[in-house]
């Protein structure tokens, strides 16, 4: 009862605001009807290993064709456009960790047959120096929303990124991969409990795949049973970024 009045003093003081914007809408992880009518949502068709959005109905898109990713399958919700951008950016870059709760609500549509089978979710590893700089690392505090909202357990500590990379926005596929090459860990201390499970991978935007690959390859490694891969938006074109 006292959590309750507490949250409804609070929304009568503060006014739920939209997520991508400052108008006010009726409950916390929303979106007005103006952001929401320019929010770019993927829907079929799309690839059914990485989720890359098709122009025509195919079972893969020719990348995961000819190369699969380590990963089963991915989802996200949003292609990465100005709509997506006004949402994640200030969430990734300008210290707001607190807009994850409305954030993870954006996955719940796009991730629900992903979530009904994952076992742990595992958030994508930030480098200490970055995670430093930036004081949080967002897909980690997605993982701990997005938990809440499904009861599904979060090993929030289950991979390390232990070497630290050049932003893999300046590199081609290839050059993405060799970068990433020994960049990822499992914490020996979750071996046992990610051995055999169902690991969901959660990130905020899923580029070419290769990062959400190389933890998929390392989680394999320590003895996951399948990996899958739920992020906010998906680059629909490599060169976009």
């Amino acid at each position: 009862m006292l959590k309750s009045l507490a949250r409804a003093t609070l929304d009568i003081l503060l006014p739920a605001h939209c997520l991508a914007c400052t108008e006010p809408v009726t409950g916390d992880g929303q979106l007005c009807a103006a952001c929401f009518a320019e929010a770019d949502f993927i829907t079929a068709p799309f690839c059914g290993q990485c989720g890359l959005p098709l122009a025509e109905p195919a079972p893969l898109c020719t990348a995961c064709d000819w190369d699969p990713p380590a990963f089963r399958a991915a989802r996200a919700a949003l292609r990465y456009g100005p709509a997506a951008k006004r949402l994640i950016l200030p969430f990734k870059y300008t210290d707001r960790p607190e807009a994850a709760s409305g954030l993870a609500r954006l996955l719940l549509r796009p991730g629900a047959d992903l979530l009904a089978r994952a076992d742990w979710l595992v958030p994508v590893p930030l480098h200490r120096r970055r995670l430093a700089a930036r004081g949080y690392n967002q897909a980690g505090q997605l993982a701990r929303a997005l938990g809440g909202l499904t009861k599904k357990p979060v090993l929030i500590d289950a991979l390390a990124r232990i070497r630290a990379t050049r932003p893999l926005a300046e590199l081609d596929q290839h050059d993405r991969e060799a970068a990433l090459k020994g960049a990822i860990a499992v914490r020996r201390h979750r071996t046992a409990q990610i051995a055999g499970r169902t690991i969901l991978l959660i990130d905020d935007v899923l580029t070419s795949g290769a990062t959400a690959s190389s933890c998929a390859t390392t989680l394999h490694e320590a003895g996951a049973g399948a990996v899958d891969v739920l992020a906010l938006a998906r680059v629909a074109d490599i060169q976009e970024t």
